[in-house]
């Protein structure tokens, strides 16, 4: 009996939703009425598209307790990102810059720029379950940094940060605090108001939207000079004509992500626990199993066995994961995530990450710890005839 591959690496995309998908078709010019106006255009086609991008943005706010003003829609969560750590500090005397060690490439990566411009990088350090260090927390706020920026959500172990605690502390050296809470929205609950931070970003195709969205949601108290100068849009902050059927698609992922949240949390939780009874009796390492984490995520590894060579194998069997993030598959190196953990190099390389979503199903998951199984013992019977 031959089966449909099944899709784990849900962290890294989502499917389109079909209710995403019919709202946004309109605006692809592939559904009656077929809308397609410039959202700055003073007629009644841009009054259209003006209103599908006032009332994308009201949901976006409302799905994370903000206000609609504070949503600045961007082409996805590296824009976001970006916008924040460069557009903050062209507005301030060159200081020092924290991020944690776990952060998405697109958070280190222009902290480095700015370290290339005078600016002072301070990474805060994590303990072994991928937790932010307290003493080195404590270290970093000591150095009275400028700009902080802390995932709300780990892309690859899962592990969830106490954001309000620290951000309420970053405010006392007078610090701006943001969050990549790309992997948190619709997976955990997610309130800019409550967590106390200065700026968050989002994005779409995390969540059942499209491709090519995202928002950088920011209090108006902070002054950022925009990445894309041009003719204004979003507040001046993002120049360019709006994609109008991206956004309308995000607004209606976040209202329906958000709508289903509890339930799906619940409901992956379980099958999440499933994955990770198989692969205690099978002996893997389970990478931050005693934090705080989404209810998706597993990542793991199994002594002597190469992750990219296990993800190989299980893709061949029909079951896609990965072995990291999907933007630093181009580059083979062992988790940076890991290694901040103090995690062996050796044991890093074997990671393999499982990330669950609303098309998972129990079968699913049994049968994938029952082809894991059968990979595994062939994996290491061939490693113990190499010996």
């Amino acid at each position: 009996m031959s089966f449909a591959p099944v899709y784990l690496d849900w962290n890294a995309t989502t499917p389109l939703d079909p209710q995403v998908r019919e709202a946004m078709l309109p605006w692809l010019g592939a559904a009656e009425p077929i809308r397609f106006g410039n959202a700055s255009s003073r007629h009644e086609y841009g009054r259209q598209a003006r209103a599908a991008v006032d009332e994308a943005r009201a949901r976006v706010a409302a799905a994370v307790g903000a206000h609609a003003t504070e949503v600045i829609f961007t082409s996805g969560g590296s824009e976001a990102n970006n916008l924040f750590l460069k557009g903050a500090a062209a507005c301030l005397k060159p200081g020092t810059v924290a991020v944690s060690a776990i952060e998405h490439p697109c958070v280190r990566e222009p902290a480095k720029q700015l370290q290339r411009t005078g600016w002072t990088l301070k990474e805060i350090a994590v303990d072994a379950h991928g937790v932010i260090d307290a003493a080195d927390w404590g270290a970093t706020l000591q150095a009275k940094p400028a700009l902080v920026s802390v995932m709300l959500a780990n892309n690859e172990t899962g592990v969830l940060q106490d954001i309000a605690a620290l951000a309420a502390e970053a405010r006392k050296p007078g610090a701006w605090f943001h969050t990549d809470a790309v992997q948190a929205l619709g997976k955990a609950e997610l309130d800019f108001r409550a967590l106390g931070v200065n700026a968050m970003t989002l994005s779409a195709h995390k969540i059942g939207g499209p491709l090519g969205a995202g928002a950088l949601v920011v209090d108006k108290r902070v002054e950022l000079a925009p990445l894309i100068a041009g003719g204004g849009q979003e507040r001046g902050l993002r120049s360019g004509t709006e994609n109008v059927a991206a956004i309308v698609g995000f607004g209606v992922a976040c209202e329906r992500a958000v709508a289903h949240r509890e339930t799906e949390a619940q409901r992956l939780a379980l099958l999440r626990g499933e994955i990770e009874t198989g692969l205690a009796a099978l002996g893997a390492t389970v990478f931050s199993r005693a934090a705080q984490r989404l209810p998706n995520t597993v990542f793991f590894a199994f002594g002597n066995i190469d992750g990219e060579t296990l993800v190989g194998k299980l893709d061949r069997a029909g079951f896609a994961c990965a072995s990291g993030s999907a933007c630093s598959s181009a580059q083979p190196e062992p988790s940076h995530t890991l290694l901040a953990m103090g995690v062996d190099p050796v044991v890093a390389r074997g990671a393999v990450r499982v990330s669950l979503g609303r098309m998972t199903t129990a079968d699913d998951v049994a049968r994938f710890v029952a082809t894991l199984s059968r990979v595994v013992e062939d994996l290491r019977k061939l490693a113990s005839v190499a010996g």
